[in-house]
């Protein structure tokens, strides 16, 4: 391939700043999901957990795209529901769906459950590293098969891909720690987080289900959401200071 003249199209330029956009945004999902499942660990795996659960999407998408012809044909319907088509794709995006609902669900009764258990989201961690790692290693499959899937319908040139991945990846490294200590130290964000994580598992579902919701609508009900928290924070610590 000759890649001078397939950069030399500023087409592709569009294409590939148009997919690092939507790469970035779609790994805020799953850096949700890393932050806090990680934050239940000893403080001294929580690092090393979020490096390896961000490299592993990393090396799923790589793979994935190494394998984009047979990633399309997982469109393809399998077998139909109630007049719906469900393909390999709807599977996974229902099965990732269930997932997610039902670890939000999980943590969101152990955080409102008045009886202190240790296993809550800010009581002592219970959970295994290996454990974290496989949680982390379900949901990097579904958002990667997702996001390979969108963007082999936005450019069918592989390098423009794979350019896109690694800068979103590398803006998830950047991003964790920072993410993750700012959920552990706002108790109150821990909750909104979770709410988030179920209302993308809904979504989800419904896209699994042939029921599309636009991406554009979650995410602006998801930055109002996170706009009107951090209001209340400011003015929790205006009210302390007084």
């Amino acid at each position: 391939m000759d890649f001078l003249a397939l950069f030399g199209d500023p087409t592709v330029w569009i294409a590939l700043a148009t997919l690092i956009v939507m790469e970035v945004v779609l790994g805020i999902d799953n850096l949700l999901f890393i932050s806090i499942l990680t934050n239940k660990l000893p403080a001294e795996h929580r690092e090393r957990a979020r490096r390896i659960g961000i490299s592993l999407a990393l090396v799923l998408r790589l793979g994935l795209l190494a394998t984009v012809s047979w990633i399309v044909q997982l469109t393809q319907p399998v077998f139909t529901v109630l007049g719906n088509e469900i393909s390999w794709k709807d599977m996974i995006l229902i099965a990732g769906g269930l997932f997610l609902v039902w670890k939000a669900t999980k943590e969101i009764h152990h955080s409102m459950d008045p009886v202190d258990h240790k296993d809550t989201m800010v009581g002592a961690a219970t959970l295994t590293f290996g454990g974290a790692i496989a949680q982390i290693l379900v949901l990097d499959l579904v958002f990667s098969i997702d996001s390979i899937i969108t963007a082999v319908g936005m450019t069918p040139h592989v390098p423009v891909m794979v350019i896109a991945v690694l800068v979103a990846v590398s803006v998830m490294l950047l991003a964790a720690n920072p993410l993750a200590r700012f959920i552990e130290h706002n108790p109150t964000i821990v909750m909104l987080a979770l709410s988030f994580l179920m209302l993308i598992g809904t979504t989800l579902i419904a896209e699994g289900f042939g029921f599309h919701v636009p991406k554009g609508y979650i995410y602006a009900a998801m930055a109002f959401s996170a706009t009107v928290e951090m209001l209340n924070m400011a003015a929790r610590t205006r009210r302390m200071r007084r």
